[in-house]
């Protein structure tokens, strides 16, 4: 199977409107059924390569502290329309931004 270098973006509402009208050509039940020896058989190793454990890491989350911080109104209203977990989703943010100033 050739792999297109053709990356296509989509949000979750255009996602949700193509499984409306149909325009998903994923075979789910297939996919739901597989085995976990179907999954492995399926998978090229020569091109996506094998997990090196000898360096994986597991860091165990710091606890968080509470905080009382003031928020414009906007900007609390867009994280909450996102979905559950919008405090982790800020969190997120606000870490990645103080990983990109640390450098």
């Amino acid at each position: 199977m050739q792999k297109s270098e053709h990356i296509v973006r989509y949000t979750a509402d255009e996602i949700d409107e193509k499984l409306r009208r149909g325009g998903d050509r994923t075979d789910w039940e297939r996919v739901q059924n597989l085995t976990y020896e179907e999954i492995e058989a399926s998978v090229d190793f020569e091109d996506e390569g094998t997990f090196d454990w000898s360096t994986a890491r597991a860091d165990m989350p710091q606890p968080k502290r509470q905080l009382t911080v003031r928020l414009d109104q906007e900007v609390i209203d867009w994280f909450k329309s996102q979905g559950p977990g919008y405090q982790t989703r800020m969190n997120a943010v606000l870490r990645s931004y103080v990983n990109a100033h640390r450098r």
